[in-house]
């Protein structure tokens, strides 16, 4: 832990900045809205939704991804992480060290963009807080403030997701974000603006969820996590080429779907595709099996990203993700026998 957060902390503090993927094409270094100007598609591109402590499912994609990967040096390959990283119980702290390991072992092939629970997390420079819930990860780590380095991994997550990216536009047309992109009651604002790192639309890239039939959902603004329709999609769509940021198809994580991906028919004339890596039902999840088939994604040129299903054994789920569910079905459940 001291040698992966010593070398990020260093890597962070770099002139220049960390030289991440994509960091290139940032209009200044604060832009958090990147227009990436080039995609070689002779290079792999893999997108690994959201993660919430799942290291298992991490794992799982990085294997996959290995195995897909004949090549070495230039070929190898390129990887943008949607965010949500931590929460939900699982391995959040094991998860983020282990991106940050992929990160210092190449800056120049990860991206990661920053989730709502990433962007949620803060320090006040006494204890950790969430503004979102579940926050476990906060807990954790106040839990264990008396640990230097534990400490230091949390203030060095606060640090890297604020700057982190929220949205890639890439020159094919295909956005990339965790969540969303700006509702319609920000379209006149950001079209006179041109700022597409307005705090507004930064927060609608991290926080709305897409109603997988509607035609169009009035945003919220009560609430971060106003739903959006196709035919508001395809109205922001209009709106970004008009911006000379062209999309036409857009891959995103945020929501938890029990098949870990979706591509909704009513999305059709702009397609969504919607992936998460998780290989368990998280405890906020009421519904469905147990043991889940995590998915990512690889970047495929002109089109939807192509979805990968990770076919992990039920047995090794459950083996580091117990069903508590069961257990406590198991402890209710009476004997053969026994008195009612």
């Amino acid at each position: 832990m001291r040698a992966t957060v010593e070398a990020m902390e260093s890597l962070l503090d770099r002139a220049g900045g960390p030289g991440l993927l994509f960091d290139r094409d940032r209009a200044s270094p604060d832009d958090r809205s990147i227009q990436v100007a080039e995609v070689d598609a002779a290079l792999p591109l893999w997108i690994v939704g959201d993660l919430h402590g799942d290291l298992l499912a991490l794992e799982a994609a990085l294997a996959a991804i290995a195995q897909e990967t004949p090549g070495s040096g230039a070929e190898q390959p390129r990887i943008v992480f949607l965010g949500d990283l931590f929460d939900d119980e699982g391995f959040g702290l094991e998860t983020l060290l282990r991106v940050f390991e992929l990160i210092l072992q190449a800056p120049e092939r990860i991206c990661v963009i920053a989730g709502n629970h990433d962007v949620a997390l803060s320090y006040d420079g006494v204890r950790f807080a969430s503004s979102v819930s579940p926050a476990d990860f906060a807990d954790f780590l106040n839990a264990h403030l008396s640990h230097e380095w534990m400490e230091r991994t949390g203030k060095l997550a606060v640090r890297f997701f604020a700057t982190a990216p929220r949205a890639l536009f890439l020159p094919d047309g295909l956005l990339i974000a965790h969540a969303g992109f700006p509702l319609g009651d920000l379209h006149e604002r950001l079209e006179g603006s041109g700022d597409w790192n307005d705090p507004a639309c930064l927060a609608d890239f991290t926080w709305t969820r897409a109603h997988p039939t509607a035609r169009r959902k009035l945003p919220n603004r009560f609430s971060r996590g106003s739903q959006f329709g196709y035919q508001d999609f395809a109205a922001f769509c209009d709106l970004a080429a008009r911006m000379g940021r062209p999309v036409t198809h857009m891959v995103r994580g945020h929501d938890h779907i029990e098949e870990r991906y979706a591509i909704p028919p009513a999305y059709r004339a702009r397609p969504l595709l919607t992936t998460v890596a998780l290989s368990r039902r998280l405890p906020r999840e009421t519904f469905g099996p147990h043991e889940r088939t995590p998915t990512l994604a690889r970047f495929v040129e002109g089109s939807l990203p192509q979805v990968h299903r990770l076919h992990i054994p039920a047995a090794l789920v459950d083996a580091i993700f117990p069903d508590a569910s069961a257990e406590d079905s198991a402890v209710a459940k009476p004997s053969p026998g026994a008195c009612p």
